[in-house]
């Protein structure tokens, strides 16, 4: 039985991370999928603020990305298996939207929401549980794959001029990493925090749990869409 402390703490770390969907978007938001429609030639730094403003904002993201580091103490863990997604997340979106590749937008948002309940499933041990051994790098490269294919969908459904297209994705892409970076420092410094209170054992049992519950949220709210679209 866990400690009342222990699932409070867990519950209040991660209730910014499981904000629904009304309160952060994934997708692109209207003035700044008007202004993308707007840009022609090259806006280096104007889209890389947009990138980073994505993924700090990308609920998605940030849930796997707390999945995926949550129970790594060493800095070279962290640092292989965030550089594993970022190669897989910018692949995707590069290839996506300048190579043309589709792919349908819920489903794939649903594989996202599902790269979150994978995660927080192998921190709570169930698939060793189950027998099942899962290459962790693989898979979340591969996820990686998914997160970058999320954001091209919503890329390509806008009228981007082709003029500096190739420079301007690229440097969306960069403010995406670094965007990236930036929010994973804040979640590594609360997970420091919460390590200090002796607590974190105990309660990230829990926090897999909301984590876990976040993810089925999204898929089912994808498919739904799918279904009825």
């Amino acid at each position: 039985m866990f400690h009342n402390k222990a699932c409070l703490r867990a519950g209040a770390f991660l209730s910014l991370l499981l904000l629904p969907p009304i309160a952060w978007s994934h997708g692109v938001a209207g003035g700044d999928a008007s202004y993308l429609e707007s840009v022609t030639g090259l806006q280096l730094f104007p889209l890389m603020y947009l990138g980073a403003k994505h993924m700090v904002t990308g609920y998605d993201h940030l849930l796997f990305l707390a999945g995926v580091i949550f129970f790594l103490y060493r800095l070279k863990d962290v640092a292989l298996y965030v550089t594993l997604f970022a190669i897989g997340h910018s692949v995707t979106l590069l290839l996506g939207v300048l190579g043309g590749i589709h792919a349908n937008a819920y489903i794939v948002d649903a594989i996202i929401g599902l790269s979150v309940v994978y995660k927080a499933l192998e921190n709570v041990g169930a698939f060793k549980r189950m027998g099942m051994r899962i290459d962790s790098r693989v898979a979340v490269l591969l996820f990686g794959l998914a997160h970058g294919f999320g954001l091209s969908t919503k890329l390509q459904d806008l009228h981007l001029s082709p003029v500096g297209l190739v420079g301007n994705i690229v440097a969306f892409n960069v403010g995406v990493e670094l965007g990236q970076f930036a929010a994973l420092a804040l979640i590594l410094v609360g997970f420091q925090l919460w390590r200090r209170s002796g607590t974190f054992v105990r309660g990230g049992y829990v926090a897999n749990v909301l984590i876990m519950t976040a993810g089925f949220v999204l898929f089912g709210y994808q498919m739904t869409g799918f279904f009825l679209a």
